[in-house]
């Protein structure tokens, strides 16, 4: 079982955070970006948009991080956490529901904030004021929708961690140490739960990945 990405992607930081929770053991491939290695034509037999992460297994082949955590929590179900929702039809399709949410709504004001907030200053490019604060503004009505959700209850899907929390992972990280914090910290649902989240050791062992 192979990944091949980059530590410092929030894309493979996310497929990555599954494996650990999964406790499954893999190869991990470090793709280098700065060489344009995500655009040789090798890794575009894995990912024909020469993008991270990309997944082996056998013969299958899988990119796209949300498709990779998808197919490791049901093959891999008597492993580790149980990131899906066993039960009846309507339990399963809450927990799809807030997936495609974090896919759809929270994903793409986040990425945006991010980029701005965190690899722009990373990188010694100047950070765009006007789609930092188009971009709160966007993030702060989902965060709404999450703060009333999370009244309800402990996670966005239910009482058990699942992969509609774990997907947050990545971007919630960088969002909490940049001045977009305050959005989270202003609703103390959402601040309870992200807490809650970011304070999983699969997280912790992503991170220490950048360390290597």
């Amino acid at each position: 079982m192979k990944v091949h990405g980059s530590p410092l992607s929030t894309s493979t930081q996310r497929a990555l955070a599954c494996f650990y929770e999964k406790d499954i053991e893999f190869h991990f491939v470090n793709v280098d970006m700065g060489a344009g290695q995500h655009k040789s034509q090798n890794f575009l037999s894995l990912n024909p948009f020469g993008q991270v992460p990309a997944f082996e297994e056998g013969d299958l082949k899988l990119f796209e991080s949300r498709a990779i955590t998808q197919y490791i929590a049901q093959e891999y179900t008597d492993k580790g956490t149980q990131l899906l929702l066993s039960g009846s039809k309507d339990t399963m399709a809450v927990l799809q529901l807030w997936k495609e949410v974090e896919a759809h709504h929270f994903n793409p004001p986040s990425t945006k904030l991010v980029f701005e907030l965190f690899y722009k200053p990373l990188f010694g490019l100047a950070t765009d004021t006007a789609v930092v604060e188009e971009n709160e503004a966007a993030l702060a009505k989902v965060l709404d929708v999450y703060e009333a959700r999370l009244a309800e209850s402990k996670y966005l899907a239910g009482d058990q961690f699942t992969l509609a929390d774990l997907h947050h992972l990545p971007n919630a990280h960088y969002l909490m140490g940049s001045s977009a914090k305050k959005l989270f910290d202003s609703r103390p649902h959402v601040s309870a739960w992200v807490a809650d989240i970011l304070a999983r050791p699969s997280w912790f062992k992503v991170l220490d990945m950048q360390k290597q």
